[in-house]
């Protein structure tokens, strides 16, 4: 494949060389003449001087010809501007761009990113998936990580234990699907009552998995 990276940091450099063991071909896009040099000299690739959001400069990257462009610049507007530029004027197939803060990450999705990835929320969703991960498990991401379902077993000491699902207090964005207990399937209901080793598969947003968790596991 064809790749343009915008941003020869660390970030950049390091995906660039990464890509190009795999044997993609690859051009870059930096700003600072000397981090240019040193990267076309170290890698022996085409590297650009210039501001990645400029059409003129993606243009002489050959933008339009790239199967995927990747802005993992220092900052978020730029990436954004730079894949939303890629995407509408030059019909690249995937855009990739480097969230700095995870905050903004729903807002490129929005605007039309394809893949947007904040390193400090996947750190974060790797912590708490190890803190949980005895007795949850994702079974299907859905829009993008919005929403997922995921199978809940209920331990022993799981406060849910002995109640009924009314008395649960799930968040309206949660919906426990089926109840797998034993050899059977259950369809649960308001005053189906919740069994020690029951595995729940339920749908809940991203934003409530957390309260689904506690009211679940108390954890």
């Amino acid at each position: 494949m064809y790749i343009v990276v915008a941003g020869g940091g660390k970030v950049g450099y390091y995906l660039t060389k990464m890509l190009l063991d795999e044997g993609h071909e690859v051009t870059v896009i930096e700003t600072d003449p000397a981090i240019c040099e040193a990267i076309a000299e170290e890698l022996g690739i085409m590297v650009i001087n210039g501001d990645a959001s400029s059409l003129d400069i993606l243009d002489d990257a050959g933008v339009g010809q790239a199967d995927v462009l990747a802005a993992v610049t220092g900052k978020d507007q730029d990436n954004l501007v730079i894949c939303q530029l890629a995407k509408r004027n030059f019909g690249v197939p995937k855009t990739v761009a480097r969230v700095n803060n995870p905050k903004n990450q729903h807002v490129f999705y929005q605007l039309g990113v394809d893949v947007a990835i904040s390193s400090t929320a996947i750190i974060a969703q790797v912590i708490e998936t190890e803190l949980i991960t005895q007795h949850i498990k994702t079974l299907l991401t859905m829009k993008k990580g919005d929403a997922s379902i995921v199978e809940v077993d209920l331990p022993a000491d799981s406060p849910a234990a002995g109640k009924q699902v009314k008395e649960l207090g799930l968040p309206a964005d949660c919906v426990l699907v089926s109840i797998i207990r034993g050899d059977n399937v259950l369809i649960p209901h308001g005053r189906t009552v919740l069994e020690v080793g029951d595995a729940i598969v339920a749908i809940v947003s991203k934003k409530s998995r957390n309260k689904m968790v506690q009211i679940l596991l108390g954890k």
